[in-house]
């Protein structure tokens, strides 16, 4: 599956590639990644700006993720037996999780489509199945027991889903590292996890803290 996500990939940076790669915090499961060796070496102005203007989120495994996963896989009973609906997937590592821990089914979400191919590769590559969807307003099942989701509040305005994921589930199981004055009456503090990114960013210290919450309606 590298031949269809290295396409993808060549749009941030021209010379990157992805290959298969454990995670250190779940070492039972393994993501389609850019390849560490593209990412360690100096880069001109152009291909900086290349990189920020067109990231390939789902080509890393944000510590949020790699935090919730092992959280869930730790933890089966809290999606065993259920349907989980993964907001912002990105790599489809918690998806991948969720079904590992045996999740009766999971719908993988996200507005980028090249995430959606990257969630299909990583599920062929771990032995699971699960659905994908670009649009969360979009998804007809009103059946989900529980909502997860991983790093999706690095934009403030990104907060008011904090709410609207009650609309299509009882239970939210969240983790991030970006919003240090979480407060919400709906969501509960679980615990506070040290992780980082896969391949490794060497990123602040600040954002190797993983918070996890449990949101309830």
């Amino acid at each position: 599956m590298p031949h269809t996500l290295n396409p993808l990939i060549k749009t941030m940076l021209h010379d990157a590639f992805v290959s298969a790669q454990p995670l250190p915090q779940c070492s039972d499961i393994q993501l389609y990644l850019v390849d560490p060796s593209t990412m360690q070496r100096a880069f001109s102005l152009d291909e900086i700006r290349s990189i920020w203007d067109n990231t390939a989120y789902w080509a890393f495994c944000w510590a949020s993720g790699q935090v919730l996963a092992k959280y869930i896989l730790d933890n089966p009973a809290i999606v065993k037996g259920k349907k989980i609906l993964d907001f912002g997937t990105g790599s489809g590592v918690v998806a991948i999780a969720a079904m590992k821990a045996g999740a009766k089914s999971v719908i993988a979400c996200d507005i980028d489509q090249d995430a959606l191919l990257s969630c299909e590769a990583n599920a062929q590559l771990n032995n699971v199945q699960f659905e994908l969807s670009d649009d969360l307003f979009n998804i007809k099942d009103k059946d989900i027991d529980l909502l997860i989701a991983a790093d999706v509040l690095y934009d403030r305005e990104n907060l008011a889903f904090l709410d609207t994921f009650f609309d299509f589930a009882p239970e939210v199981l969240l983790a991030d590292s970006r919003i240090k004055d979480f407060q919400h009456q709906n969501y509960q503090h679980i615990q506070k996890v040290e992780s980082f990114t896969v391949p490794d960013l060497d990123e602040l210290d600040e954002f190797r803290w993983v918070n996890l919450y449990r949101g309830v309606k």
